[in-house]
């Protein structure tokens, strides 16, 4: 009996996920264990293995679809098999049709209003709005009658007979996409999965938010010599190794508790400022980047906060974080200190109204009274959404955690 390939609860919340891409097409043989196809929910990629030996007989989910968790999205199996739905499929199925059988029996008014949501993949519906296709006016070929991707291409090339269609598209795009299609040097990668998310969210965190970035310059001269001292003291404590980062997160913890309108979120035109402090850490991976999120914070020593820093980036890095990990964060630390970076402006990781970014540490000549001195400089970067803070509070916060920086024994008092 075919094996069937089920999408999987990656996290406590998860209730659907995204098939990102199919690693063997329809009639490959593949050896169990082997990964066949990429799923995704929110910012979690993961492949998933084939149950059994045998060849993919079936594809029930292409790209972009999404799933409900449980569901079977492939089936595995012999060759020439013939796959029969498992209970749980044949369950979601009959559910559908009881559903659909009802739709039937409304009144008109209430089927219009039906109409007028179709269920529609992410992906199918920015090529729609960009085609100027009616979503009303396609027959979805997906699961519960979802509207693909390859529904609205089909609905593309269907009207592109017709001699006076043109994509509604800005005039710089079209002329890049009616570029030859046989040129050379050029590879065309489809965004998908992870930097599909990031991409998604990064445009939309600029276009519904006020961003403004204020710089600051930290001396950290002195916070580097208690980092030496703490690091050379605790050298036989193996998991506790203090670096810049756990200073910088516990500087912002402690200056989040002075300046409380900096920990919150906007949301639904509502302001919500925490009393608990969830610091998101952003981890850069090799496609993406992921934000796990340090809970309550304000409860942990620098300790803990070090340890925790160091658990999650490394999971993020193994691909081993639930979801729940990388919700609910209140303010978020990023760097690109290890790329040479000084100052840059860090978007917002929305529904936040803050974000640091931490630059490289650089060696500079400053004056010291009427002495000339090498000193450590901390680049520090601070975006915020202006509809919830102004320039003059923004500043308090940033000078406070530069206060600390540079007065490390506060921080340890």
């Amino acid at each position: 009996m075919p094996a069937e390939i089920i999408m999987p609860k990656l996290g406590m919340s998860m209730e659907e996920g995204t098939v990102v891409e199919w690693l063997k097409k329809k009639g490959d043989p593949v050896k169990k264990g082997e990964s066949v196809v990429i799923i995704s929910s929110e910012k979690i990629e993961n492949e998933i293995e084939a149950p059994e030996d045998g060849v993919l007989l079936e594809i029930l989910a292409e790209q972009d679809e999404t799933v409900p968790v449980g569901k079977a999205i492939g089936y595995i199996g012999q060759t020439n098999e013939n796959v029969e739905r498992s209970q749980s499929t044949t369950t979601i199925k009959q559910a559908n049709q009881e559903t659909a059988t009802s739709v039937e029996t409304m009144k008109p008014i209430e089927i219009d209003m039906k109409r007028q949501k179709p269920r529609v993949s992410p992906a199918a519906r920015k090529l729609a709005l960009e085609a100027g296709i009616d979503l009303n006016s396609i027959s979805g070929s997906g699961p519960n009658g979802r509207i693909t991707r390859a529904d609205i291409q089909k609905a593309i090339q269907a009207k592109r007979s017709d001699s006076g269609f043109q994509l509604k598209r800005k005039p710089e795009i079209a002329t890049m996409e009616q570029k030859p299609m046989n040129q050379t040097g050029v590879t065309v990668k489809a965004i998908t999965g992870m930097r599909k998310v990031i991409a998604t969210r990064m445009f939309t965190s600029l276009q519904q938010s006020a961003q403004l970035s204020i710089h600051m310059r930290a001396d950290v001269t002195e916070l580097l010599e208690i980092q030496k001292k703490a690091r050379a003291n605790l050298i036989d404590e193996q998991d506790v190794k203090l670096t810049i980062t756990d200073f910088i997160a516990q500087a912002t913890i402690l200056a989040l508790l002075n300046h409380k309108q900096m920990n919150s979120i906007y949301q639904d035109e509502h302001i919500h400022i925490y009393d608990s402090i969830h610091l998101g850490i952003a981890v850069a991976l090799e496609n993406g980047l992921m934000v796990p999120v340090i809970s309550h914070a304000e409860k942990l020593s620098i300790r803990e906060i070090s340890r925790k820093i160091k658990d999650l980036s490394l999971r993020a890095k193994e691909g081993k974080l639930e979801s729940e990990e990388m919700k609910g964060s209140t303010f978020t630390i990023t760097s690109l200190g290890a790329y040479g970076v000084e100052f840059f402006t860090p978007v917002l990781n929305p529904p936040e109204v803050g974000i640091l970014g931490v630059g490289t540490v650089t060696d500079t000549p400053v004056f010291v009274g009427e002495i000339v001195q090498r000193r450590s400089l901390l680049p520090l970067s601070l975006t915020f959404d202006h509809r919830v803070i102004d320039g003059a509070p923004a500043s308090k916060f940033l000078s406070t955690i530069k206060d600390y920086l540079e007065k490390p024994y506060k921080m340890l008092v």
